[in-house]
């Protein structure tokens, strides 16, 4: 389905964000890997687009820094020629933080990561998309951004539902320009998300509240996000769909 197509995806260097960059190579899309820390999960990504005969390079990049976030553009343009396709999927609780507890410095993190960083990157892109009459952004919420999250996830579960609504009102900005903008929002999906937020107690009792009976994984997530990249969904803007196997139904 993407041929000759471009595809930029933030945080890809595990989880969904690592999925997606496979899932995109698989349809036949060359692909601009993002991370920060996680240099090995990049390499590792790299080189699983790579084994699929894509182009492929690997972008260290802090997406909350505009400079950065500027450079990383401009890196996959020169080296891949365009982008066609941004996943915003670049985001993080940090650490469960209750309102006793939280401090400005941990909200305005939360808040640069999970909401600011798709301002960036979208504002980075979208110029270019608007001069081809072509482009799709899909930006990675969650279920928290519908429910509140569980204890200690107040700050991300608000940066997460203004993303939601900022994906509408980017969907609006955009649409006359030939860009589409929708986003998803996963439920419990086994990823190191929640092996590192959510011991294993409370992670069964995510899961007793999921009519599948399971967690979903990055995978069953990044064939989501391919399919409202594809011309399958080509009618969609401003849509946020639900992959939470009946968690939350809306």
């Amino acid at each position: 389905m993407f041929e000759r197509q471009v595809a930029l995806i933030t945080g890809a260097s595990s989880g969904i964000g690592y999925a997606s960059a496979i899932a995109f190579a698989r349809e036949g899309a060359a692909v601009a890997v993002n991370y920060l820390k996680n240099e090995k999960g990049a390499e590792e990504a790299t080189e699983a687009v790579r084994k699929l005969g894509r182009q492929v390079i690997t972008i260290k990049a802090d997406v909350t820094r505009s400079a950065d976030v500027e450079k990383m553009v401009e890196t996959t343009v020169e080296k891949l020629g365009r982008v066609d396709i941004l996943v915003n999927n670049a985001g993080d609780l940090f650490s469960r933080q209750t309102l006793a507890d939280m401090t400005e410095e941990y909200w305005d993190r939360v808040m640069a990561l999970n909401l600011k960083s798709v301002f960036l990157c979208v504002k980075a892109v979208w110029k270019a998309m608007a001069e081809r009459k072509s482009g799709c952004i899909i930006n990675v919420a969650s279920i928290a951004g519908r429910n509140g999250g569980g204890l200690g996830a107040a700050a991300y579960s608000a940066a997460k539902g203004g993303l939601i609504t900022y994906t509408k009102s980017l969907a609006k900005e955009l649409a006359p320009h030939g860009i589409r903008v929708n986003a998803i929002a996963p439920g419990v999906i086994a990823t190191p998300y929640h092996e590192r937020y959510s011991p294993p107690e409370i992670f069964q009792k995510f899961i007793a509240n999921i009519p599948m009976g399971r967690a979903g994984t990055s995978e069953e997530v990044a064939d989501v996000i391919v399919f409202l990249a594809s011309p399958a969904a080509r009618y969609m803007t401003g849509e946020t769909v639900e992959v939470n196997g009946g968690m939350l139904m809306d």
